[in-house]
């Protein structure tokens, strides 16, 4: 059976926040599970997108009929305050779906609705202070790229709508169409490190020396080497003290914490990719299981075990996943 997806347009709307789930969808009909796909606006006709391209004959929401999933497209001004017209049509649409979704700032409008009262929610991770603060009974989960409660699902930022889409894909019709449908398009159909929006090693201000720079560089090219603060001192013929106060004036931790960092971002990839907790704590770096556990609990809370078993595919037995954040670094 054929599923009817409606995409939630409008004036200024975010091109590839509905550009990158339709191309999802489009392979998964090529793979033999098609999709019916609407483009639905508050009044119909042509969209102006924010990019400038036009989509073309979009159907007005009173006449659009009910659609197994409706997906609300973002834009970066529905952080100030969605339209009535558009709220209008989104609480119409919703409605009528067995499935709910929003892409990037998408999830503003959910708000506005009520929709997302009580329940855990992503959006851009540029907007997530507001949404938090304009709608509190929203629980936010600000480094998520796609985030399940329910009949609603969220996702972060444009391109994360790619991967809402592979998600939901899969549970439709299983993992192996989803992994067939991200080697197609040559995107990663769990992106390294979970459901981060971003890697913790990275996100921080980039290292402004050539000597740090050179120095960071090697680590991420091969974490599972001798990065002890003697060994990468002597590396960069610089003292122990001096490292550690570049570390500090340029990326804000300490030496230790940033390897630590790197490593655990392997690790979880490692895990990702098929490997045991014992192989994924040498080829990381991390050393010994018991290293790895400690990590994963200080940085993520649950074990490596629980991690594979959420994150290994998108969805696990059935059952839309919980979200996994980092915690703060202290």
């Amino acid at each position: 059976m054929t599923h009817r997806i409606a995409f939630l347009v409008f004036d200024g709307v975010t091109l590839l926040d509905v550009s990158g789930p339709l191309e999802v969808l489009h392979q998964a009909g090529l793979h033999g599970h098609p999709y019916t796909c609407t483009l639905v606006s508050p009044r119909g006709g042509d969209v102006v997108t924010s990019s400038g391209p036009v989509l073309g004959s979009t159907v007005a929401a009173a006449d659009a009929g009910p659609a197994g999933t409706l997906v609300v497209a973002g834009a970066d001004h529905l952080a100030e305050g969605p339209r009535e017209e558009l709220l209008a049509a989104a609480g119409l649409l919703a409605g009528r779906a067995e499935r709910v979704a929003s892409v990037c700032t998408g999830a503003f409008v959910l708000a506005a609705l009520g929709l997302l009262d009580g329940r855990r929610a992503t959006t851009h991770w540029r907007h997530a202070a507001t949404l938090a603060h304009r709608y509190p009974r929203v629980r936010v989960e600000p480094d998520s790229l796609h985030v399940h409660d329910g009949r609603y699902v969220t996702s972060a930022g444009i391109t994360a709508g790619i991967d809402l889409m592979l998600a939901l894909v899969e549970h439709d019709h299983g993992p192996d169409t989803a992994r067939d449908i991200a080697r197609e398009l040559v995107v990663f159909m769990q992106r390294p490190g979970g459901q981060s929006q971003f890697s913790t090693a990275l996100t921080g201000p980039p290292a402004r020396s050539d000597l740090l720079r050179s120095l960071t560089d090697s680590v991420l090219a091969d974490p599972a080497a001798d990065h002890g603060l003697p060994a990468m001192a002597a590396s960069a013929a610089v003292s122990t003290r001096h490292l550690t106060r570049l570390f500090q004036a340029e990326l804000h931790t300490t030496p230790a914490r940033w390897v630590e960092s790197v490593r655990l971002d392997r690790a979880q990839q490692l895990l990702l990719d098929g490997h045991s907790i014992t192989s994924a704590a040498r080829r990381s770096g991390l050393g010994s299981d018991e290293t790895l556990r400690r990590a994963f609990a200080r940085h993520l809370g649950l074990t490596p075990t629980e991690y594979r078993r959420r994150f290994a595919s998108t969805y696990g037995r059935g059952e839309y996943p919980t979200d996994v954040r980092r915690k703060p670094s202290r």
